[in-house]
């Protein structure tokens, strides 16, 4: 029985294979290609520590599939949907798939996400994030394509549109995010310098240092070194339990001093906080001890630009323009309100779900507390009015002419006809 191997589940039997291929030129004049760089900072603990403090963070936000019609915006409940927000391929959930494709953007500055089709009906079956070691562009049959290389040696190619890309540090190159070696490894390789030397301080204090000098200076040298071995033997050997040798008045012992040095801990926290700097975020985010302004500040700074990003990568690549033109998109949002404190908590509630604001579910989604039946429903108070309403609110008149006839036209739906496929 012929075994299928994921490689074959995702892409085929064979990759595609390209006729009369060029190099795709870029404008200024960079080669495009995408390799990681040698040294892999995600080895370090720090660099870890804060990829992990983003990319957990992020992986809470919800996809959502919405169409924007008549200055309304309404929720598409359909498959594209379901696929991000529970299970965007068989291998994996919602949560590790942003999980993994957020932390291949904070750790190489580019992630590639491929989208699968079924090729009879062009429907979406999948999102793969791809684990390639390098990637080069080329062009055929006026389209781009991307040719990956992955670490056991195997190649795809494919359009460049059947694949979501995030960059990050995006800058001199036309079509890549810059490489972390430059800016994050002399930081790295401080911090690892600091870790050998505390590592070396611990091992040079477990040993005694000194000098036997006997009184005697006729002893041969290998009588010297008979007797420094038999101290040795004595003194620092692990069956001695009582720790305690015996010298005679014709040797004497005298103990070298080791001073070793190392970085203090104010000086380690701010080598950390440099590479804390660098992905945005603080010692406080990654150790969870973060204030609710705190939070704010990370969101806004960091997780909000990446659901931006997705958003609109994720939008642009699964709509044909028809069904941008009848407002499709996928937006990544956040219940930001999770994760402040309970005071705020209750005066939002309390100030919004009066206006209309707020439902009921989406107030007890706020504590944390599951949907109830007829929760989505919105309540006002009668204490505010339609501002268009007010004056004849205050006067006591109502909508209708003398005539008994409404004055207000209603306006009538509109025929969206086709609303777009994906």
């Amino acid at each position: 029985m012929e075994k299928r191997t994921i490689w074959d589940r995702i892409f085929g039997k064979e990759p595609k294979r390209l006729t009369n291929e060029t190099q795709f030129k870029f404008m200024n004049g960079f080669t495009p290609v995408f390799s990681d760089f040698g040294d892999d900072p995600y080895t370090s603990d720090v660099v870890r520590s804060a990829i992990h403090a983003v990319a957990s963070n992020a992986a809470k936000l919800k996809p959502k599939h919405i169409r924007r019609k008549d200055g309304k915006v309404e929720h598409v409940n359909a498959d594209i949907e379901r696929f991000l927000s529970v299970r965007p391929n068989e291998f994996m959930n919602a949560y590790d798939f942003i999980y993994k494709i957020v932390t291949q953007r904070e750790q190489f500055n580019n992630a590639f996400v491929y989208i699968k089709r079924d090729p009879a009906t062009y429907r979406v079956t999948g999102f793969y994030p791809v684990d390639m070691s390098s990637l080069e562009l080329v062009e055929a049959q006026d389209t781009l394509f991307v040719k990956f290389q992955f670490q056991n040696g195997s190649r795809l190619t494919a359009p460049y549109e059947d694949f979501v890309h995030l960059r990050k540090f995006y800058n001199r190159n036309d079509m890549f995010g810059e490489s972390n070696g430059n800016a994050l490894l002399p930081t790295l390789s401080l911090i690892n310098t600091t870790n050998e030397g505390i590592a070396n301080a611990v091992k040079s204090s477990a040993f005694l240092r000194g000098l036997l000098k006997f009184s005697n200076s006729m002893l041969k040298d290998e009588d010297i070194k008979r007797q420094r071995d038999t101290f040795v033997k004595d003194y620092l050997d692990v069956t001695n339990n009582g720790g305690i040798a015996a010298l005679d008045s014709k040797a004497d012992y005298q103990e070298l001093k080791s001073d070793p040095k190392m970085v203090d801990s104010n000086q380690m926290t701010t080598i950390e906080e440099k590479v804390y700097k660098y992905f945005g975020v603080n010692r406080n985010i990654v150790m969870s001890d973060y204030t609710e302004e705190q939070w704010n500040a990370f969101y806004e700074n960091v997780i909000e630009p990446i659901a931006i990003q997705l958003s609109l990568e994720f939008t642009s690549k699964l709509f044909t323009d028809k069904a941008l033109g009848y407002g499709n998109e996928i937006i990544f949002e956040a219940n930001r309100l999770q994760y402040a404190s309970n005071t705020t908590k209750v005066s939002m509630i309390r100030e919004l779900t009066p206006l209309g604001l707020l439902s009921k579910n989406e107030g007890r989604e706020i504590f944390n507390l599951s949907p109830i039946e007829g929760g989505d429903e919105f309540i006002q108070t009668l204490n505010v009015v339609n501002a268009d309403k007010a004056d004849k609110y205050q006067v006591g008149e109502d909508d209708t002419s003398k005539g008994g006839e409404n004055n207000d036209e209603e306006e009538q739906p509109s025929d969206g006809g086709e609303e777009g496929t994906t």
